[in-house]
């Protein structure tokens, strides 16, 4: 470990793991409703856990032998009522820990070093790559795309008090410490309710308000400083994107309404900050001649959000003349004093336009062709006979479509919508700019037709061709799908309407990949080198058309859906991967754990930002990987699909997650709109299952299958081949292969096989379980040999402590959620009645919240 690091990890002993033991001594005294003595009895537990799993017990055994030992409580409803206190405890520790994190944030990160564009401008400087990188900012950007999925089990007054109480946290004010953590003894966790689309939607703008607009400012300050010619005009280098709202895939309820609502939610949040940042600027700005301007600007601000009905004309155009007359004005009547105000608020106009982030379109393919073959079979606008046509027929009308639907009132209230919104895209764009929204996904895309139906719904609202300022943009997310991309874009690329569609879109095609699904689908490996080879392929096919692919990645916060270290893997590309873009979800969780204060939104997105530029400019590869590592990594790939089709297809395994993990009562949660399953029934449907629960599911049981099940059985036939070595050799030379790895090890690091150890002899459970236990161990020895290393993440100390610390503060809620488990199989499995099983339910789902709370990116 280098002094650096050594400092940082000492630091975070200091100020993280010492300080979370004296303010949790403060919580230990506040009263927790009627017992006054949770936080003692907590501890005893928590030791009871530790000895117990040690001694091989059980969860249900742990928790007997608990009240026995410590308490006087005979009746199984006051433990119950115990049980419930201790969570609520749990979970204020685990906000008291987050609220540390972040406080140190800047202590524990070295926000200068590596990876930052603070490092990147000494890069350049010393290189004289100052022309390169002017060049490459010309096109390139990052884009990162909120989205709502449901992850985020902190409800917003809590995200508040985090965010206060790290302020008060760094500035060591005791008083207040000690006032927010009363606070939070007596503020809910639980919503009593599921949150609307647009209540998703506001949650998330608070993000943009009062911290992505701050970061971004900050950063593209920066590099206009630094670079003042590499910034471009027609280049914002970072883009914000949305989906709350817009996102329809499996959510009834987002209609034409809240999209419109949650835009205008999105321009009105954009208004305000720029009306704050002009009222901030006239205290600076009283010279002659500003006044007039800025006052003016003010005015038209104010009243298209403060007065009703006063939508008036603004746009990016007017406000960016307005603010550079006012420049001129600092530059040469004031010698440029307080510029870098002006210049800081011009860089945030640049970037944010009147849209704040573009508001994403998303449904599923199925839904565009029941649209279209509702339209022909109810009206005149479509043949007759359009349901009954083969693929090809159905390109040529929908790519000759000439006349626009008049009707959109139809008795199904999805192809009314679908019309509704489509002409809605239009009312936006007139108002937040084309960026407002300009980008319609189709997810679970596999074929050509499914792009090519958008396209023709766009024509039948009333778009017209040579106007159709929007990206369609499929989404690949299965293995099948995955490896027939590039032929499927073919198909498009050499189809004559959509090649002129994508010259009026500057010959530029997006296209979006699924980690979640594809990690659901095909296992770890398999995902991720399926990804891989897609967008080589694509790149190789885009290429041959003269297109510019982008690629969008739709990764959650887990390794298992394509989070952890995710820099490192658009770092290790080579030019055969197209780099034109950085795009990427941030979703639920991940937006409050990597970019939920200033300091981590700015060291995060700078870590793309960085990865994207330097590839460009300081890696000399051609190429990902040479032909015979390709190789290796596909027999690798191969091994382990085949060893998770085999888990996945065991008898039990959809009865496995339903009884032994939390995943049916996921949706009980009311932590998003979003219901967890694409269609309605009671069975368990392994296709129609939301990646997202059942990673998250994986995750409280604490067995992340999906983080690493199949790498071990894999890695141990490539020995058993004689090609391990050449796997050391790959390890070692290449950064796309370690972080597939080091991803791999944190899916490991947040594993605890003693928690469920009791079923290892179950008549039903007892084999899936043995199963991926093995692979744990086997994936662990295998890992370790691998990499040379003694013990897991240990070349990332700060978050192997950082897991280890807070896998220790939720043991207790994991052996209270198993605990409920298993009393609810009892009442089940012997068609008991019993009064207590609405209870047991209850510790459930409630152990959920701090259990994926304290994991930061378990879903």
């Amino acid at each position: 470990m280098d002094h650096q690091a050594s400092r940082s990890l000492q630091q975070f002993k200091n100020s993280v793991g010492i300080r979370f033991q004296l303010y949790n001594s403060l919580f230990t005294s506040l009263p927790f409703h009627r017992i006054e003595k949770t936080g003692t009895l907590l501890s005893l537990l928590l030791i009871n856990c530790e000895e117990g799993y040690k001694n091989k017990k059980s969860p249900t055994q742990i928790i007997d032998e608990f009240f026995t030992k410590h308490t006087m409580l005979v009746n199984q409803k006051d433990k119950l009522d115990v049980l419930f206190r201790f969570i609520q405890f749990v979970e204020r520790q685990i906000v008291l820990f987050d609220a540390l994190e972040d406080a140190t944030f800047r202590e524990i990160n070295d926000t200068t070093g590596p990876g930052t564009i603070k490092h990147l401008e000494g890069q350049i400087t010393q290189n004289q790559k100052e022309q390169e990188l002017a060049d490459k900012l010309k096109d390139f950007a990052i884009r990162l795309v909120l989205t709502a999925h449901p992850t985020q089990f902190y409800p917003d007054s809590v995200l508040g008090i985090i965010n206060d109480l790290s302020k008060s946290l760094k500035e060591n004010n005791t008083l207040e410490i000690n006032m927010y953590l009363q606070q939070l003894g007596k503020t809910p966790f639980f919503k009593k309710q599921k949150p609307t689309p647009y209540d998703e939607a506001v949650s998330l703008i608070w993000y943009l308000e009062n911290v992505f607009y701050s970061a971004i400012g900050r950063i593209i300050t920066f590099l206009r400083s630094q670079f003042p010619n590499a910034v471009s005009e027609n280049n914002p280098v970072i883009n914000m994107g949305f989906w709350p709202g817009g996102d329809r895939d499996g959510n009834p309820f987002v209609t034409t309404e809240i999209t419109l609502k949650v835009a205008d939610a999105l321009r009105g949040a954009i208004i305000h900050c720029y009306y704050l940042d002009i009222r901030r600027l006239k205290r600076r700005l009283t010279f002659k001649g500003i006044e007039t301007i800025l006052t003016g600007l003010e005015k038209k601000l104010y009243n298209n959000i403060f007065i009703p009905g006063q939508r008036t004309p603004l746009s990016k155009q007017a406000m960016m003349e307005s603010l550079n007359k006012v420049r001129d004005i600092l530059i040469y009547e004031n010698n440029g004093l307080f510029l870098h105000l002006i210049d800081n608020l011009i860089n945030k106009v640049h970037v944010f336009g009147l849209h704040f982030a573009s508001l994403d379109i998303r449904q599923e393919s199925t839904i565009h062709n029941i649209v279209l073959e509702t339209i022909a079979a109810e009206t005149n606008f479509l043949p007759k006979d359009y349901a009954g046509s083969n693929a090809e027929q159905k390109v040529d009308v929908l790519t000759h479509i000439n006349t626009t639907i008049t009707n959109s009132n139809f008795e199904n209230s999805l192809v009314t919508d679908t019309i509704e919104t489509i002409k809605a895209v239009k009312t936006i764009q007139s108002f937040n700019g084309e960026l407002g929204c300009n980008r319609y996904i189709i997810s679970q895309c596999n074929s050509a037709l499914n792009v090519l139906e958008v396209y023709g719904l766009f024509l039948l609202c009333g778009w017209k061709k040579e106007e159709m300022s929007i990206d369609i943009i499929p989404l690949f997310e299965t293995v099948d799908d995955l490896q027939n991309a590039a032929t499927i874009m073919e198909t498009l690329y050499t189809n004559k309407e959509y090649a002129e569609h994508l010259e009026f879109r500057n010959r530029r095609q997006t296209i979006m990949l699924g980690f979640s699904d594809g990690t659901k689908d095909g296992g770890y490996l398999m995902a991720n080198w399926g990804i891989y080879k897609a967008k080589e392929e694509l790149t190789a096919i885009s290429k041959k058309y003269n297109i510019d692919v982008l690629f969008f990645d739709g990764r959650g916060g887990p390794p298992a859906r394509g989070g952890g270290k995710t820099h490192n893997f658009y770092a290790s590309m080579g030019k055969n991967i197209s780099s034109k873009e950085i795009q990427l979800t941030i979703q639920g969780q991940t937006v409050s754990s990597n970019f939920g204060t200033i300091d981590a939104a700015q060291f995060n997105i700078e870590q793309l930002l960085h990865a994207g530029i330097s590839n460009e400019l300081f890696s000399n590869k051609e190429i990902t990987l040479e032909k015979n590592e390709e190789e290796l990594l596909q027999h690798l790939a191969d091994i382990s699909f085949d060893a998770y089709s085999t888990l996945k297809n065991h008898p039990y395994f959809a009865d496995y997650l339903s009884h032994i993990s939390p995943l049916k009562f996921y949706s009980e949660t009311n932590i998003g709109s979003r219901p967890a399953k694409r269609s309605g029934g009671n069975r368990l449907s392994f296709k129609d299952l939301r990646a997202i629960p059942f990673v998250g599911a994986w995750s409280q049981l604490k067995q992340n299958v999906t983080g690493y099940y199949g790498v071990g059985i894999a890695l141990q036939e490539m020995e058993r081949l004689g090609k391990f070595g050449q796997l050391k050799v790959l390890y070692k030379n290449s950064l796309f292969f370690k972080t597939l790895i080091d991803n791999c090890e944190m899916a490991m690091k947040k594993c605890f096989f003693p928690l469920t150890e009791y079923l290892s002899k179950d008549e039903k459970y007892g084999e899936i379980w043995n199963m991926i236990h093995n692979e744990y161990e086997l994936t662990q020895k295998y890992v370790l040999l691998l990499s040379g290393k003694s013990e897991l993440m240990s070349d990332y100390p700060i978050d192997q402590l950082s897991i280890m610390m807070r896998e220790r503060i939720v043991l207790p809620l994991l052996t209270i959620q198993q605990f409920a488990i298993s009393n609810i199989r009892e009442i089940e499995d012997h068609l008991i009645h019993s009064p207590l099983k609405e209870s047991y339910e209850k510790l459930v789902m409630r152990s959920s919240f701090g259990i994926i709370n304290a994991g930061r990116n378990s879903a």
